[in-house]
């Protein structure tokens, strides 16, 4: 496909977001399913990543603290007033979090950007701001994907209006390669590969994001991070896995490849389960119905709101099962519910958690906060609590038995 000129881009840009007003309805149209991507094609998109990142490392005398920045959802209404009004809130939120908390670590759970409203072909201009307080700060951080940051673009239902911008008939995707700089079909929705690619791009090796494995097709990004001891007689304190649980242009699962990919990573990592581990994804499991609170937050479980029902993933091909039998898994950290916030032990093996709602975009008029984990390494414990975007801190939980 050839690229859109610059000039064209903007110009096209410029009369679509200056004839626009914010619509609450929108008209199912998109104006091209993005794809799965084929294994070929990502290979190729890889990028080699040599950029030299420091290792994590709690630092000696002290603890080290993960913020947890769940559905940001960047990119809402940017033809309006309201959406940018939004992301500036959502900054803010991020500014008081980091500013009260000093993080060693952030991680983005996903819904990063809403793809699905971006009247352009480069949501990593949205994402890139949305990192921005962080980076701003110097502090490292790692993302992965929710099920809204490459879905594809969705028209407005007002643009179909008489002083509006009428529909664009773009060929099929199987004719991209026949697509112009001058047919109007510049909306064809950023890729999982290409919001990493640029993430790193501007990271300045603060990103410890990653690409693949390719062959867990068609997941993107699944990894593990250690946090490295103060002490050098210990080396590992704690180990970090990051799944991609599908949403947007993949099916909303964790799949029978990445279940073995964990099995034989954690393996090799962690043989004798010494190492505690903690696993991070965007969309609940199925098991978070099994211990989801009825009606009030009542011990054993901790938190502030349960105003929704769970909305599971499709599929997570026996991942809980796998997890149960590791008694190194301490908890599992979730986003995706905008309305829960708590965490419930689950089995009497691992804990269960939900992040808080981070953003001002998505659904919900919750206050918003982040949910913060520290680790401390002697005597080791896990703890957790929420951080509200007015200060106030609340449902600490330990994570760890005593």
């Amino acid at each position: 496909m050839k690229e859109r000129s610059k000039d064209t881009q903007t110009l096209f840009c410029s009369i679509v977001l200056n004839n626009m007003k914010r619509s609450s309805s929108f008209l199912i149209f998109t104006v091209l399913s993005l794809p799965l991507i084929s294994a070929v094609g990502w290979e190729l998109s890889i990028p080699s990543t040599t950029t030299a990142r420091s290792r994590l490392r709690v630092r000696e005398g002290s603890r080290f603290k993960i913020a947890i920045f769940a559905d940001l959802h960047f990119g809402e209404d940017s033809w309006t007033d309201w959406g940018p009004r939004q992301d500036e809130n959502s900054v803010n939120v991020m500014s008081k979090v980091l500013d009260a908390e000093t993080p060693d670590f952030v991680v983005y759970l996903g819904d990063v950007v809403t793809a699905n409203n971006i009247a352009i072909h480069n949501a990593s201009l949205f994402w890139d701001k949305a990192i921005s307080p962080t980076r701003d700060r110097n502090i490292p951080w790692t993302s992965l994907f929710g099920n809204h940051d490459d879905a594809s673009f969705v028209w407005p239902l007002d643009w179909f209006s008489s002083s509006g911008i009428p529909p664009i008939i773009c060929p099929s995707v199987s004719n991209s390669s026949s697509w112009s700089s001058d047919d109007g079909c510049g909306f064809r929705g950023t890729t999982r590969v290409e919001l990493i690619q640029e993430e790193l791009k501007a990271a300045n090796a603060l990103s410890y994001s990653t690409i693949g494995p390719k062959e867990l097709w068609p997941s993107v990004s699944n990894y593990v991070i250690p946090v490295e001891s103060s002490d050098d007689s210990i080396q590992v304190v704690a180990l970090l896995y990051f799944l991609d649980s599908g949403g947007g242009s993949y099916p909303e699962v964790i799949s029978n490849a990445q279940v073995e990919w964990f099995k034989t990573k954690s393996n090799t990592l962690n043989p004798d389960l010494s190492i505690p581990e903690l696993i991070f994804w965007h969309i609940p499991s199925k098991a978070y119905k099994k211990v989801a609170p009825r009606l009030w937050i009542t011990r054993p479980c901790v938190g502030s709101i349960n105003k929704e029902r769970v909305d599971a993933q499709e599929a997570e091909n026996g991942m809980m099962r796998v997890l149960e039998k590791r008694s190194s898994v301490k908890a599992v950290f979730v986003g995706h519910n905008h309305g829960l916030d708590w965490c419930c032990p689950y089995k009497d093996k691992l804990w269960l958690c939900f992040a808080r709602h981070t953003g001002y975009g998505g659904y919900g008029n919750w206050p918003r906060g982040s949910r913060i984990l520290e680790i401390t390494e002697v005597p080791f414990r896990i703890k957790s609590w929420i951080r509200m975007e007015d200060g106030a801190v609340h449902s600490e939980v330990n994570l760890t038995s005593d």
